[in-house]
């Protein structure tokens, strides 16, 4: 394959830090680093996250992306220190704000692998329910407890009802209380629990796996899912199968079951 020019990523962000992996350098690692805030989203964090994941958008150098929590939480939700006392259209600008992140980090084309060490809490745990995989450690801990300060995480439960089935996403949300690590993974909100020393090679493991695919044809796949999960089953059919049979066109395809068939390594073009 080709190798695509890369993006240049800015190295001088206030709340977030992003580097290509030392091991995979078609990964991308974003890391909230806000640790004296335990990451709480502000403003400022969300708009740089979005920047960041805008130039991830159009870099094809970029096959998957990590996204983690420098300190001792994932993140903790929105900043309420920057909250208190505000009018409606700050709280309407806040949550527009956090609502494009939420769908951009769903939108692009690269998969996004949240990496939780600790806690990820309302618009923390709305994070990490919308990367389309997560790892997570022995000690991370999940919840969403607006309710408890008056302000019911309504947003967040998009995520969370679309992760996890409706009792358990409405447990979550009624009562706010934190969900293990384990228990995470038994209801789907997290695909694989591991020592806190084993995160990021765990999140390697799945990001070697995204790379060995076509990337164009891992961007198809990802755009087909959010779009058909949400159709009536006879729409999600009608709506994929015109999906697969351009994928069945493409040179990527072709190779693939070539590739196959022959019994050797596909050559992906992207095309």
């Amino acid at each position: 394959m080709i190798e695509a020019e890369k993006s240049v990523y800015r190295d001088d962000y206030t709340n977030i830090t992003v580097e290509r992996d030392g091991e995979l350098e078609a990964v991308l690692c974003v890391t909230m680093n806000r640790p004296e805030k335990r990451n709480a989203l502000s403003l400022s964090h969300m708009r740089e996250l979005i920047e960041v994941f805008r130039t991830v958008e159009t870099d094809a150098s970029v096959r998957a992306v990590i996204l983690a929590g420098n300190g001792p939480a994932f993140c903790a939700g929105h900043d309420l220190g920057e909250m208190v006392g505000k009018d409606h259209e700050f709280y309407r600008e806040t949550f527009d704000v956090c609502t494009e992140l939420m769908t951009l980090v769903q939108g692009v084309a690269q998969p996004v692998i949240a990496e939780v060490h600790s806690i990820a809490t309302a618009a923390g745990c709305q994070l990490a329910a919308t990367c389309d995989l997560v790892v997570a450690s022995e000690e991370a801990r999940f919840a969403t407890p607006g309710v408890r300060i008056g302000l019911f995480c309504s947003t967040p439960m998009v995520a969370l009802s679309r992760a996890v089935g409706q009792k358990k996403s409405m447990e979550m949300l009624l009562t706010g209380d934190f969900v293990g690590a384990e228990e995470a993974e038994r209801i789907g909100l997290v695909n694989r629990v591991v020592p806190k020393g084993d995160l990021r090679e765990t999140s390697r493991q799945f990001a070697r796996k995204v790379c060995e695919a076509s990337p164009l044809v891992v961007g198809i796949g990802k755009e087909a899912f959010y779009r058909q999960r949400e159709l009536p089953t006879a729409e999600a059919y009608a709506y994929t199968k015109e999906v697969m049979s351009h994928n069945a066109t493409l040179r990527d395809a072709q190779e693939g079951m070539g590739a196959f068939l022959e019994k050797r390594r596909p050559e992906w073009t992207g095309s």
